[in-house]
């Protein structure tokens, strides 16, 4: 089960949710154990710059939207990593707020 299983569940039914993700690709914008808040988002209204919760080839991140093509999304870290398109689908919620990890 994927780290974000509850989140996604909830976003789903039109929840916000939070979590507290792990890693140092996000630093910067997301810390190693900030306390992140979700929201449901219209993907038509996502621009890059907004950091999302997302699934991109069977993988969950809570990165970046870096480009956007169309009905299209490129996703990736604050860090210049890359990890490909996605369409609206694939994202769950668009973060609305962070909060610094104790």
């Amino acid at each position: 089960m994927s780290w974000a299983h509850f989140a996604i569940e909830a976003l789903a039914r039109g929840e916000t949710a939070t979590v507290r993700p792990r890693g140092h690709s996000m630093k910067g914008r997301v810390d190693d154990g900030d306390l992140v808040t979700l929201s449901p988002c219209d993907p038509a209204n996502l621009v890059p710059g907004d950091v999302v919760l997302v699934r991109v080839r069977g993988t969950d991140y809570l990165h970046l939207i870096k480009a956007k093509d169309g009905p299209r999304f490129l996703i990736g870290n604050n860090r210049g990593g890359i990890n490909g398109w996605v369409g609206p689908n694939g994202i769950y919620g668009k973060a609305t707020k962070v909060e610094a990890g104790a």
